[in-house]
């Protein structure tokens, strides 16, 4: 449904004022111990009947997989609701930055966001465990948790201190370890190296002597190119492809300890959403529902052919960390998630909760998936 040029000239306005009529999307509450933003917050509505929501997120723009869930929430929103409810999605940059989008949902200069949670541990370290932490579940297991672990409602209650209701809302599966312009053979190779590495993988490069630098995606190839980062973890090789990053770090290795199954988010503004009708808040949860979905048989898919690629054409053979490397990794994890997951009172059931899951699943995920991957390989050989 075309949406009239007034009505793009009027939101643009308000956007820019920072002001709004919140009108019939009068919030009913704003949850948790936010303060009420109802004053300031620009409300979606373009009509009694139709809406727009601003969705800023954390991705270059259209960019393959991260950039096409947000896309593809939208499209499913427009879908369900015959053209009534459109998103606009905004790329990291285009409405804020790439890690601000958490703060501009919020106070409600954006609707939603599309992002990574563990971008916000500075504010919670209760947040990334909803994204990844190293030695943690893989993308069916923590879909398993917040579905039905009692996840979801720990996330509720976290999200809704900042004024946010927050869903899964894409996976990119297992990531790999990362790409390094030298070999890392021992744990000695980590001394002084300078990696591009956000959350709590972070912690474990600190831990094993290097430096731990945060960058959105469209800056780490200029710093590895310049020099001022050693090495980069990114996604996959689908992404990493995308990126270039064999060309200036060509050692490639697994697996990654950090991520086992990434979970991206969708954060909607708790005002915002308390105001929408029970139908267009079941229109979002199964649209995010419909985004986490898809993309992780994509990225299964893609990571498979892009790997293909970077092999017969780039001459990249990945390489493995050690058993050495691992078993170290494994001994930080422990102690560094620990601290981590005692913070505060919130904090530490959230990181309760994750592990006994994590604890529960992990035997059963052996026994199937891993044993039958392990037989496959005997079966079929290289």
């Amino acid at each position: 449904m075309s949406i009239k040029r007034r009505d793009i000239v009027a939101g643009a306005a308000a956007l820019a004022t920072g002001a709004g009529v919140v009108g019939a999307l009068r919030p009913k509450g704003t949850g948790g111990n936010a303060p009420n933003r109802s004053d300031t917050l620009s409300a979606p509505n373009l009509s009694q009947n139709r809406k727009q929501f601003r969705m800023a997120t954390s991705w270059p723009k259209d960019f393959p997989g991260l950039g096409q869930m947000p896309n593809r929430f939208a499209e499913a929103m427009k879908l369900m609701s015959d053209g009534r409810i459109e998103v606009k999605v905004y790329a990291a940059g285009e409405l804020v930055g790439a890690t601000e989008c958490f703060d501009a949902t919020s106070t409600g200069a954006a609707h939603m966001y599309h992002a990574a949670e563990y971008y916000w541990q500075g504010k919670s370290h209760g947040f990334s465990f909803f994204t990844a932490i190293p030695m943690g579940m893989t993308a069916a297991e923590i879909m398993g948790w917040v579905d039905f672990g009692g996840g979801q409602k720990l996330w509720d209650e976290l999200s809704a201190k900042f004024n946010i209701k927050a869903f899964q809302a894409g996976n990119t599966g297992h990531q790999t370890g990362g790409w390094f312009r030298k070999k890392m053979e021992t744990l000695d190779d980590f001394k002084g190296l300078r990696m591009r590495m956000p959350g709590l993988g972070g912690e474990i490069i600190r831990e094993l002597g290097g430096t731990a630098v945060t960058l959105p995606g469209g800056e780490i190839y200029q710093a590895l190119q310049s020099g001022s980062i050693d090495a980069t973890e990114w996604v996959g090789p689908w992404n990493d492809l995308a990126l270039g990053f064999y060309r200036e770090a060509p050692y490639y290795y697994a697996p990654g300890f950090h991520e086992p199954g990434a979970s991206l988010s969708l954060g909607v503004n708790l005002d915002v959403w308390n105001g929408l009708s029970l139908s267009d808040q079941n229109m979002i949860r199964f649209s995010c529902k419909a985004a986490n979905d898809q993309s992780i048989g994509e990225y299964t898919y893609k990571n498979a052919q892009a790997l293909e690629e970077l092999k017969t054409r780039y001459g990249i053979e990945p390489q493995f960390f050690t058993t050495e490397i691992l078993k170290r990794v494994g001994e930080i994890s422990d102690s560094v998630v620990d601290d981590f997951g005692s913070s505060d009172e919130l904090t530490r059931r959230i990181a309760d909760s994750y592990f006994k899951t994590r604890n529960q699943m992990r035997y059963w995920t052996e026994m199937s998936d891993g044993r039958f991957i392990a037989a496959r390989e005997a079966a079929l050989g290289k």
